[in-house]
């Protein structure tokens, strides 16, 4: 005897227990739920992270960010500042700038024993004014 195809409550029509379907449809779209609730929980967890920056870094993009905490946080260990390519400025020799990547630096005031980072500038925003004057 031949197998019947019937009718789920959905409207589809086969062979099994539950319409595979509309189960299918279910499951992706309860992993793209958990996707986006994963992609906002990462999302808020970054902005958190600029509460705890001693400079404003939210205007930057990612990369930038990501690399200016590296060295903020070498700088707190006591890392020598020429270790990041820092130099003093000849302006204002308590002025150091390091370079963050090839269009952004990190202005520092020295303060004696430790730096203080003050601010992160684009390279046009720096070769624009005499920072830190």
């Amino acid at each position: 005897m031949p197998r019947r195809k019937k009718t789920f409550l959905c409207g589809h029509q086969g062979y099994g227990q539950i319409c595979h379907r509309c189960d299918q449809t279910r499951t992706q779209r309860e992993k793209a739920d958990h996707a986006r609730a994963e992609k906002k929980q990462k999302k808020q967890e970054w902005e958190a992270a600029f509460a705890q920056d001693p400079i404003d870094l939210r205007d930057l993009p990612d990369h930038v960010v990501v690399k200016a905490r590296s060295i903020i946080a070498g700088l707190m260990t006591n890392t020598n500042y020429r270790d990041f390519g820092g130099k003093r400025l000849r302006h204002n020799r308590f002025i150091i700038s390091i370079p963050v990547t090839r269009n952004y630096r990190m202005l520092c005031r020295d303060c004696g024993s430790f730096l203080v980072p003050e601010e992160v500038l684009s390279h046009e925003e720096y070769n624009v004014c005499k920072p830190g004057g």
